[in-house]
Protein backbone atom coordinates (compact mmCIF):
# COMPACT_ATOMS: atom_id res chain seq x y z
CA UNK A 1 0.00 0.00 0.00
CA UNK A 2 1.30 3.52 -0.78
CA UNK A 3 2.18 5.71 2.20
CA UNK A 4 -0.64 8.03 3.29
CA UNK A 5 -0.34 11.68 2.31
CA UNK A 6 -1.36 12.72 5.85
CA UNK A 7 -0.85 10.46 8.88
CA UNK A 8 -1.76 11.13 12.51
CA UNK A 9 -0.15 8.69 14.96
CA UNK A 10 -1.34 8.71 18.60
CA UNK A 11 -1.85 12.47 18.49
CA UNK A 12 -2.95 14.33 21.62
CA UNK A 13 -3.77 17.96 22.38
CA UNK A 14 -5.04 19.68 25.53
CA UNK A 15 -5.92 23.30 26.27
CA UNK A 16 -5.92 25.36 29.46
CA UNK A 17 -9.36 25.19 31.04
CA UNK A 18 -8.95 28.68 32.55
CA UNK A 19 -9.42 29.96 36.11
CA UNK A 20 -7.85 26.94 37.73
CA UNK A 21 -10.05 24.43 35.89
CA UNK A 22 -8.61 21.14 34.64
CA UNK A 23 -7.06 21.12 31.20
CA UNK A 24 -9.49 20.34 28.38
CA UNK A 25 -8.64 17.30 26.28
CA UNK A 26 -9.37 18.33 22.68
CA UNK A 27 -7.69 15.43 20.84
CA UNK A 28 -7.13 12.15 22.66
CA UNK A 29 -4.70 9.58 21.18
CA UNK A 30 -5.96 9.85 17.60
CA UNK A 31 -4.43 7.81 14.78
CA UNK A 32 -5.78 8.47 11.29
CA UNK A 33 -4.42 8.11 7.75
CA UNK A 34 -5.52 10.08 4.69
CA UNK A 35 -4.64 8.54 1.34
CA UNK A 36 -3.50 10.53 -1.68
CA UNK A 37 -6.51 11.63 -3.72
CA UNK A 38 -8.97 10.90 -0.94
CA UNK A 39 -11.81 13.18 0.18
CA UNK A 40 -12.14 12.66 3.93
CA UNK A 41 -14.87 14.28 6.02
CA UNK A 42 -14.41 14.58 9.78
CA UNK A 43 -17.74 14.87 11.57
CA UNK A 44 -18.81 15.38 15.15
CA UNK A 45 -20.60 17.81 17.42
CA UNK A 46 -19.25 20.99 18.97
CA UNK A 47 -16.26 20.25 21.18
CA UNK A 48 -15.59 16.89 19.54
CA UNK A 49 -12.05 17.90 18.56
CA UNK A 50 -12.54 17.83 14.80
CA UNK A 51 -11.37 21.40 14.11
CA UNK A 52 -8.40 21.00 16.44
CA UNK A 53 -7.42 17.83 14.58
CA UNK A 54 -7.56 19.69 11.26
CA UNK A 55 -5.47 22.62 12.48
CA UNK A 56 -2.80 20.33 13.87
CA UNK A 57 -2.03 19.18 10.32
CA UNK A 58 -0.60 22.55 9.25
CA UNK A 59 0.66 23.59 12.69
CA UNK A 60 -1.90 26.32 13.28
CA UNK A 61 -1.97 24.43 16.59
CA UNK A 62 0.94 22.38 17.94
CA UNK A 63 0.37 18.80 19.11
CA UNK A 64 1.30 17.85 22.69
CA UNK A 65 1.99 14.22 21.87
CA UNK A 66 2.20 11.78 18.98
CA UNK A 67 3.36 12.60 15.48
CA UNK A 68 1.90 13.92 12.23
CA UNK A 69 3.43 13.41 8.81
CA UNK A 70 2.49 15.27 5.64
CA UNK A 71 3.83 14.01 2.31
CA UNK A 72 6.09 11.68 4.27
CA UNK A 73 7.67 14.44 6.41
CA UNK A 74 7.26 14.78 10.17
CA UNK A 75 5.76 18.27 10.38
CA UNK A 76 7.56 19.00 13.66
CA UNK A 77 10.71 19.22 11.51
CA UNK A 78 9.15 21.51 8.88
CA UNK A 79 9.01 25.30 9.16
CA UNK A 80 5.31 26.00 9.93
CA UNK A 81 5.11 28.96 7.55
CA UNK A 82 6.54 26.93 4.67
CA UNK A 83 4.23 24.04 5.60
CA UNK A 84 1.14 26.27 5.42
CA UNK A 85 2.18 27.60 2.03
CA UNK A 86 2.19 24.02 0.72
CA UNK A 87 -1.30 23.24 2.04
CA UNK A 88 -4.49 24.96 0.91
CA UNK A 89 -6.80 26.07 3.73
CA UNK A 90 -10.43 27.15 3.36
CA UNK A 91 -11.99 28.96 6.34
CA UNK A 92 -15.67 28.86 7.26
CA UNK A 93 -16.47 32.38 6.01
CA UNK A 94 -13.73 32.67 3.42
CA UNK A 95 -11.27 34.37 5.79
CA UNK A 96 -10.37 36.95 3.14
CA UNK A 97 -8.11 39.92 3.83
CA UNK A 98 -10.58 42.85 3.83
CA UNK A 99 -8.10 45.41 2.46
CA UNK A 100 -7.09 43.28 -0.53
CA UNK A 101 -9.02 42.91 -3.77
CA UNK A 102 -10.21 39.52 -5.00
CA UNK A 103 -7.08 39.29 -7.17
CA UNK A 104 -4.89 40.32 -4.25
CA UNK A 105 -6.41 37.69 -1.97
CA UNK A 106 -6.05 34.89 -4.52
CA UNK A 107 -2.50 35.87 -5.39
CA UNK A 108 -1.18 36.35 -1.85
CA UNK A 109 0.47 32.93 -1.42
CA UNK A 110 2.17 32.85 -4.85
CA UNK A 111 3.41 36.40 -4.12
CA UNK A 112 4.92 35.26 -0.81
CA UNK A 113 6.55 32.37 -2.65
CA UNK A 114 8.23 34.80 -5.05
CA UNK A 115 6.17 34.01 -8.14
CA UNK A 116 6.51 36.55 -10.95
CA UNK A 117 3.67 39.13 -11.15
CA UNK A 118 2.68 38.13 -14.69
CA UNK A 119 2.42 34.49 -13.63
CA UNK A 120 0.34 35.44 -10.58
CA UNK A 121 -2.03 37.48 -12.76
CA UNK A 122 -2.50 34.55 -15.14
CA UNK A 123 -3.07 32.20 -12.21
CA UNK A 124 -5.71 34.53 -10.72
CA UNK A 125 -7.61 34.55 -14.02
CA UNK A 126 -7.33 30.77 -14.30
CA UNK A 127 -8.70 30.27 -10.78
CA UNK A 128 -11.55 32.75 -11.21
CA UNK A 129 -12.64 30.70 -14.22
CA UNK A 130 -12.26 27.52 -12.18
CA UNK A 131 -14.52 28.72 -9.34
CA UNK A 132 -17.04 30.25 -11.76
CA UNK A 133 -16.50 33.96 -11.06
CA UNK A 134 -16.38 36.35 -14.01
CA UNK A 135 -12.89 37.90 -14.21
CA UNK A 136 -13.97 41.35 -15.41
CA UNK A 137 -16.74 41.62 -12.84
CA UNK A 138 -14.98 40.34 -9.71
CA UNK A 139 -11.21 40.66 -10.09
CA UNK A 140 -10.92 44.14 -8.51
CA UNK A 141 -13.73 43.92 -5.96
CA UNK A 142 -13.10 44.03 -2.22
CA UNK A 143 -14.47 41.26 0.02
CA UNK A 144 -17.25 43.45 1.47
CA UNK A 145 -18.62 43.87 -2.06
CA UNK A 146 -19.18 40.12 -2.43
CA UNK A 147 -21.98 37.81 -1.33
CA UNK A 148 -21.24 34.99 1.11
CA UNK A 149 -21.08 32.44 -1.68
CA UNK A 150 -18.78 34.64 -3.75
CA UNK A 151 -16.44 35.16 -0.78
CA UNK A 152 -16.30 31.43 -0.26
CA UNK A 153 -15.48 30.84 -3.92
CA UNK A 154 -12.63 33.34 -3.63
CA UNK A 155 -11.50 31.50 -0.49
CA UNK A 156 -11.38 28.24 -2.43
CA UNK A 157 -9.46 29.93 -5.27
CA UNK A 158 -6.94 31.34 -2.79
CA UNK A 159 -6.45 27.90 -1.24
CA UNK A 160 -5.64 26.49 -4.70
CA UNK A 161 -3.40 29.34 -5.87
CA UNK A 162 -0.06 27.70 -5.04
CA UNK A 163 -1.14 24.39 -6.62
CA UNK A 164 -1.22 22.40 -3.35
CA UNK A 165 -1.72 18.65 -3.28
CA UNK A 166 -3.64 18.95 0.01
CA UNK A 167 -6.61 21.17 0.90
CA UNK A 168 -7.97 21.49 4.45
CA UNK A 169 -11.52 22.86 4.80
CA UNK A 170 -13.03 24.05 8.10
CA UNK A 171 -16.86 24.02 7.83
CA UNK A 172 -16.49 25.63 4.38
CA UNK A 173 -20.19 25.71 3.45
CA UNK A 174 -21.84 26.02 6.86
CA UNK A 175 -22.57 29.77 6.73
CA UNK A 176 -24.12 29.73 3.26
CA UNK A 177 -27.76 29.66 2.24
CA UNK A 178 -29.00 26.20 1.16
CA UNK A 179 -28.98 26.80 -2.62
CA UNK A 180 -25.50 28.37 -2.61
CA UNK A 181 -24.22 25.68 -0.27
CA UNK A 182 -25.50 22.92 -2.53
CA UNK A 183 -24.02 24.45 -5.69
CA UNK A 184 -20.64 25.28 -4.14
CA UNK A 185 -20.20 21.89 -2.48
CA UNK A 186 -20.91 20.16 -5.82
CA UNK A 187 -18.43 22.46 -7.55
CA UNK A 188 -15.70 21.74 -5.02
CA UNK A 189 -16.21 18.00 -5.28
CA UNK A 190 -15.66 18.35 -9.05
CA UNK A 191 -12.54 20.49 -8.45
CA UNK A 192 -11.25 17.84 -6.04
CA UNK A 193 -11.60 15.22 -8.77
CA UNK A 194 -10.37 17.38 -11.64
CA UNK A 195 -7.24 18.62 -9.84
CA UNK A 196 -6.41 15.34 -8.11
CA UNK A 197 -6.53 16.92 -4.66
CA UNK A 198 -6.39 15.29 -1.27
CA UNK A 199 -9.11 16.99 0.79
CA UNK A 200 -9.90 16.90 4.50
CA UNK A 201 -13.17 18.66 5.36
CA UNK A 202 -14.65 19.40 8.78
CA UNK A 203 -18.44 19.39 8.98
CA UNK A 204 -21.17 18.86 11.55
CA UNK A 205 -23.58 17.86 8.78
CA UNK A 206 -23.71 14.10 8.23
CA UNK A 207 -25.71 14.49 5.03
CA UNK A 208 -23.00 16.72 3.57
CA UNK A 209 -20.31 14.25 4.63
CA UNK A 210 -22.10 11.31 3.00
CA UNK A 211 -22.73 13.20 -0.25
CA UNK A 212 -19.22 14.62 -0.66
CA UNK A 213 -16.67 12.38 1.00
CA UNK A 214 -15.09 9.08 0.04
CA UNK A 215 -14.67 8.24 3.71
CA UNK A 216 -15.90 9.66 7.02
CA UNK A 217 -14.14 9.91 10.39
CA UNK A 218 -16.37 10.38 13.46
CA UNK A 219 -15.04 12.33 16.45
CA UNK A 220 -16.53 12.60 19.93
CA UNK A 221 -14.96 13.94 23.10
CA UNK A 222 -11.57 14.20 21.42
CA UNK A 223 -11.55 10.54 20.39
CA UNK A 224 -11.82 8.97 16.96
CA UNK A 225 -14.86 6.72 17.34
CA UNK A 226 -15.00 5.27 13.86
CA UNK A 227 -13.88 5.74 10.28
CA UNK A 228 -14.93 4.30 6.95
CA UNK A 229 -17.47 4.54 4.16
CA UNK A 230 -21.12 5.02 5.15
CA UNK A 231 -21.65 1.28 4.66
CA UNK A 232 -18.70 0.47 6.91
CA UNK A 233 -19.89 2.95 9.55
CA UNK A 234 -23.35 1.36 9.51
CA UNK A 235 -21.73 -1.89 10.61
CA UNK A 236 -19.72 -0.21 13.39
CA UNK A 237 -22.17 -0.80 16.24
CA UNK A 238 -21.38 2.39 18.19
CA UNK A 239 -24.62 4.07 19.34
CA UNK A 240 -23.43 7.62 18.58
CA UNK A 241 -22.24 6.67 15.09
CA UNK A 242 -25.59 4.99 14.44
CA UNK A 243 -27.46 8.09 15.57
CA UNK A 244 -25.45 10.28 13.18
CA UNK A 245 -26.16 7.94 10.28
CA UNK A 246 -29.89 7.89 11.04
CA UNK A 247 -30.15 11.69 10.92
CA UNK A 248 -30.19 12.07 7.09
CA UNK A 249 -32.76 9.30 6.75
CA UNK A 250 -35.02 10.85 9.40
CA UNK A 251 -34.79 14.23 7.70
CA UNK A 252 -35.64 12.70 4.32
CA UNK A 253 -38.64 10.89 5.81
CA UNK A 254 -39.95 14.07 7.47
CA UNK A 255 -39.52 16.04 4.24
CA UNK A 256 -41.30 13.32 2.29
CA UNK A 257 -44.25 13.52 4.67
CA UNK A 258 -44.45 17.34 4.62
CA UNK A 259 -43.85 18.13 0.95
CA UNK A 260 -46.26 17.43 -1.91
CA UNK A 261 -45.27 14.30 -3.78
CA UNK A 262 -44.31 16.12 -7.00
CA UNK A 263 -41.86 18.38 -5.06
CA UNK A 264 -40.36 15.72 -2.78
CA UNK A 265 -39.76 13.48 -5.79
Amino acid sequence: MPAPLIAYAHVGKTFDGGRGAERVVAVDDVSLDVAEGEFLAIVGGSGSGKTTLLRLANRLIEADSGSITVEGNDISNVDPILLRRRIGYVFQSGGLFPHLSVAGNIGITPKLLGTAPAEISARVDELLDLVRLDRAQYRDRLPHELSGGQRQRVGVARALAARPRIVLMDEPFGALDPLTRDALSDDFRELHRKLGLTTVMITHDMTEAILLADRIAVMRGGKLLAQGTPTELAENGDAYVGELLRTPRRQAERLGALLPREISA
